[in-house]
């Protein structure tokens, strides 16, 4: 297995429907997996590029026409840059031949799931087509970055020292940190007060462990670890958060691809 793969591929979904937004997304982040959710075309385009290993699972139920969509998914698949791409298709549509021809005469690699079938049903055979598509990699954990996040930070206060800082990363297991002023703390270093200020969310944590540190722009980045007995409120408030900042990363990489599409036309242009 390659590097890439190590690391996992990006599960991207195109135009999802609510039912997806709302209730499937979660289960398959309670399982790893790295999910996003995609508003436009042009959008989904620009990163199936970037990430030519990803999955994408496209809402043929909007959008575009039927023929829109099947011509999208063959100049894909064609695309050498895009040939990669792990195609599945979401959709209300029963249809038996249209499932026949995605399926047998165009070949798509990830499935056609009739979200006809229910919630669980369609969350299974999700789950088996990321596990068959190889999406988790070696990683065992999602980690999203909080580099751009501007409004989400930590407290921490440890007899007599208080501390603030910004969060670097965060997965479902622990965060990386840099703090102000640095406290110097010790590896297994048990921290009893912390609060983590995740956007709209305030998680307070009475057991975080000082797994270790490394060295970040001349300042030392905490690496913590959460306890198992985290409470499950503050479990499911930091796996929405970690949905939330991997999103915002990736609309991030998106607008910064469409502005250098748009200079690099510019300069054409002159």
């Amino acid at each position: 297995m390659d590097i890439a793969n190590d690391l996992g591929k990006k599960v991207f979904f195109l135009y999802p429907p609510s039912v997806i937004r709302d209730e499937l997304v979660s289960r398959l982040l309670e399982q790893e997996y790295e999910v996003y959710m995609l508003k436009d075309l042009s959008m989904a385009n620009r990163l199936i590029v970037l990430y030519p290993d990803s999955l994408v699972f496209i809402n043929i139920d909007t959008g575009l026409s039927e023929g829109e969509w099947e011509k999208w998914v063959r100049d894909t698949q064609q695309n050498p840059a895009t040939s990669g791409i792990g195609i599945g298709i979401v959709s209300y549509n029963t249809d038996e031949d249209l499932q026949r021809k995605y399926l047998m005469d165009i070949g798509i690699p990830c499935g056609f799931i009739k979200l006809k079938l229910g919630i669980e049903e369609s969350t299974r055979i999700l789950l088996a087509t990321l596990k068959a598509n190889e999406a988790k990699g070696r990683r065992k954990y999602v980690r999203a970055s909080c580099e751009h996040d501007t409004i989400s930070s930590i407290n921490i206060r440890e007899g007599p020292i208080k501390s603030i800082g910004k969060i670097v990363d965060i997965s479902a297991v622990g965060f990386s940190c840099i703090l102000d002023p640095d406290p110097a703390f010790q590896k297994n270093t048990v921290l009893h007060d912390v609060q983590l200020k995740l956007r709209a969310s305030l998680v307070r944590l009475t057991s975080v462990v000082v797994f270790g540190t490394r060295m970040k722009d001349d300042r030392t980045m905490y690496v913590m670890l959460f306890s198992p007995k985290m409470e499950q409120l503050s479990r499911d408030k930091i796996r929405n958060y970690i949905q939330i900042a991997l999103q915002a990363e990736i609309e991030m990489e998106a607008d910064r691809l469409a502005a250098e599409e748009k200079e690099k036309k510019t300069a054409e242009a002159k």
